[in-house]
């Protein structure tokens, strides 16, 4: 079984990489075979790798091609959606993620811990997710929609940690009311617009308005 008749080499690619994202996520980093992906995707163990050297680049490249994109799908379908809602969307959403993209994610962090060959590719993942949600929120924090004075890439961090901790702490081991959830985040993404100009004081100076 080597390469599939009439298939380019781009496509088969993509069958590794859909193949390596659904077998990674049912079986878990160590509880897979290069020759358990192959076979999923219908191709010989040559065949895989012809494109990916190890399985640890495997689970980078399908981490990367399949991995969980919720943010960028939701901006894409309405870039002109304002950031702190789109924040707060994607928030209610984190504690239902039981998909195979959020168990690839839970799998690859896992295995980053244990693997260095896994750390590496995980690190520069980790690394292009954490820019590009400091470019938006430097683009918020220009358009006038988040404090310019709160640190991008600290805010960008939080974020993060909300992500990658919700596909680990799912509602199976701890959950809370979705009102709850969904009130605690409007309130923490109304405090990171920017402040409103001090009172005035009155003419007695007690700082009432008038």
């Amino acid at each position: 079984m080597g390469r599939i008749a009439g298939v380019t080499a781009a496509e088969t690619r993509e069958r590794l990489l859909r193949a390596a994202a659904d077998v990674f996520a049912r079986r878990g980093y160590d509880g897979t075979r290069v020759a358990d992906i192959a076979g999923a995707a219908g191709v010989s163990n040559g065949a895989l790798y012809a494109h990916f050297g190890s399985k640890a680049e495997l689970i980078a490249a399908a981490l990367h091609a399949h991995g969980p994109g919720l943010l960028a799908e939701l901006l894409a379908a309405d870039p002109a959606r304002p950031v702190a809602d789109l924040l707060v969307a994607v928030g209610r959403r984190l504690p239902h993620r039981n998909d195979a993209r959020s168990s690839l994610i839970a799998e690859a962090l896992v295995a980053a811990r244990r693997d260095e060959d896994v750390a590496g590719p995980m690190r520069e993942y980790v690394g292009e997710r954490a820019g590009w949600l400091t470019g938006l929120v430097r683009a918020a924090q220009d358009d006038g929609a988040i404090d310019p004075a709160l640190s991008p890439g600290a805010l960008a961090h939080l974020c993060l940690l909300l992500a990658m901790g919700s596909v680990l702490v799912t509602p199976d081991l701890h959950g809370v009311a979705d009102e709850e959830w969904g009130a605690l985040l409007t309130r923490l993404v109304a405090s990171l617009a920017p402040a409103g100009p001090d009172p005035q004081p009155d003419s007695e100076g007690t700082g009432a308005t008038p």
